[in-house]
């Protein structure tokens, strides 16, 4: 009857949260791992540099005595630059990309859900005087000021990896529900209501049983803005 079949759905949607949570697990695992490799590869990059400068100072160019100032100074510059790139690439393997520019970087974020692609936004930077914000494709209620102010000028890391989770926990909100409203049709009653963060759902659905309809009001709350699940619940019938 009625309650088993309440019974199944709950039950299978407990496998599939189980499912997505291993496989989210995973995916995180593994681009931790990609990203500590970076880390150590501009270690030893950076090693290298220190090394072959004081090599150059100790033989100098073709038997002259290299300036330590002039010799120093270009080896920070050629560092920062092979800092700046190896960075990139670890972005890249979290689905972050990014280019040189002028004015400083842009960054590409990809979002996606399940391994599905959606969308992605861009982001410049300034690098001089300081790190800032020159313009940006991002949604007007994603928190991003919030976020700058607390990582832009200490860990631009984890700026762009905070921003990349409420990016890709937003369209991953705004994907279940476009995919609800378009492959549940039928069983919906009336039009799907959502904010524009999609953080708080509101839907009626039927469910038949033999001969009977019995008709439900769901309401999914997202109280957490990084995430693509709701943390709450409510269905009446």
């Amino acid at each position: 009857g009625l309650f088993a079949h309440l019974e199944l759905l709950e039950a299978r949607a407990y496998k599939a949260a189980v499912k997505q949570e291993e496989m989210e697990q995973q995916k995180e695992k593994l681009a931790r791992l990609r990203a500590r490799v970076q880390e150590l590869r501009l270690q030893r990059d950076e090693l290298r540099a220190k090394l072959d400068l004081q090599r150059k100072r100790e033989l100098g160019k073709e038997g002259a005595v290299l300036d330590p100032a002039q010799s120093s100074a270009r080896a920070v510059v050629e560092w920062k630059i092979k800092k700046l790139k190896s960075m990139l690439q670890i972005f890249y393997l979290t689905g972050i990309s990014g280019k040189l520019t002028k004015r400083g970087v842009c960054f590409c974020i990809s979002t996606a859900y399940e391994g599905t692609y959606l969308d992605s936004y861009h982001l410049d930077l300034l690098t001089k005087p300081e790190v800032q914000i020159y313009r940006h494709s991002l949604p007007i209620f994603i928190p991003l000021q919030q976020i700058a102010k607390k990582f832009l000028q200490t860990d631009i890391r984890r700026f762009l990896a905070v921003l990349s989770d409420h990016l890709n926990a937003y369209m991953g909100r705004r994907y279940q529900a476009d995919q609800l409203q378009e492959r549940f049709s039928e069983q919906l009653e009336g039009t799907l209501q959502r904010n524009s963060l999609c953080n708080l759902l509101v839907f009626n659905y039927k469910v038949s049983s033999q001969s009977e309809t019995f008709p439900f009001h769901a309401r999914l709350l997202y109280g957490d803005p990084c995430c693509s699940l709701p943390t709450q619940v409510l269905v009446s019938c």
